[in-house]
């Protein structure tokens, strides 16, 4: 059977469960890997469940806010963030001379001022002030006392010491421990299972751009697939091997969504790929205008003006 784009972006739909989706805020989030905290209480909505799930899922520990794509706040599951979060921890950003030289921070200096943070979130949640003069008021790490601190609790957070609760304070984490190529294996799988068909390119720009993976660590994980990876489009566009039938049975769908800006929908593979975004909606995506997208491409935008939803182009 032949394989069309029309029908590669509604079985794209059905696996993010934007058509035939009802499943639980933790299912979204586990279908579309992580989602950004502005775009997901809608993005949940419009794929069947709800804020109040995705409130709950948090409270729980089932998902997880941090710092991940991009340095961007984003929802996981467990299993995914434990995944994502290894892969940006192997760039090992602390380690670079800059941040040595800025925070005045040798690496013999992290396993202590890990010690010291996580003693800091024992007795409960912080927020980030409260949390840093604890962390400096021992003499060791006086003088970070003034530094920001922004992206210093981003490396904190890639090592897996801390994540956010659902009113931004700071808190303990315990994530499973994950083998870095057994995290990347699960990421590019993760990728082609649900945002496929994919080609090389989109999978580099998924985890190298936004996690800074590695091109050669990244190159390993797809080789490491061998025969599992079905090409089914022109352009090297794969899917993996169990997913080829149901691709190969998927009808066009002239389903209409709207979607947050910077839902996982066009995130995924990115503004570029003409499939999804068309070069005269780029702009409008990139500034993050809430979508409308027909069978899964980019067709307008909307807003919400006067209690009343606007379409632009309205729709015919």
């Amino acid at each position: 059977m032949t394989v069309t784009w029309a029908g590669a972006l509604a079985w794209r739909m059905r696996r993010q469960l934007l058509v035939g989706g009802d499943a639980s805020a933790v299912e979204v989030v586990r279908r579309v890997g992580a989602v950004t905290v502005g775009s997901a209480p809608l993005a949940v909505e419009v794929r069947g469940s709800s804020r109040d799930s995705l409130d709950r899922a948090q409270a729980a520990g089932a998902i997880i806010k941090t710092w991940t794509f991009r340095g961007a706040v984003h929802l996981m599951t467990v299993q995914d963030a434990a995944a994502y979060l290894t892969l940006r921890a192997a760039g090992r950003q602390w380690e670079r001379p800059s941040w040595q030289d800025f925070y005045q921070l040798r690496l013999a200096d992290w396993p202590d001022l890990r010690a010291r943070l996580r003693a800091g979130l024992a007795g409960g949640p912080l927020a980030g002030p409260d949390l840093w003069q604890f962390v400096t008021a021992t003499p060791r790490f006086r003088h970070l006392r003034e530094v920001p601190t922004d992206t210093l609790f981003k490396a904190f957070a890639w090592q897996g010491d801390l994540s956010m609760t659902a009113d931004n304070r700071l808190q303990l984490v315990d994530l499973p421990a994950i083998d870095l190529d057994a995290a990347g294996l699960h990421a590019v799988e993760h990728y082609y299972r649900n945002y496929g068909p994919a080609t090389l390119d989109h999978v580099h720009y998924w985890l190298g751009g936004g996690l800074s993976a590695g091109r050669k660590r990244i190159d390993s994980w797809i080789a490491a697939l061998g025969d599992r990876l079905v090409p089914v489009l022109p352009g090297g566009f794969c899917v993996l091997s169990d997913d080829l039938a149901a691709l190969e049975r998927s009808e066009p769908s002239d389903a209409v969504r709207l979607l947050p800006g910077h839902d996982p929908w066009v995130l995924g593979p990115g503004t570029k790929d003409t499939h999804v975004v068309p070069p005269e909606h780029r702009t409008a995506v990139t500034r993050q205008a809430n979508l409308v997208i027909t069978g899964g491409v980019v067709s307008g935008t909307w807003k919400v003006t006067n209690g009343s939803v606007i379409v632009d182009p309205p729709r015919r």
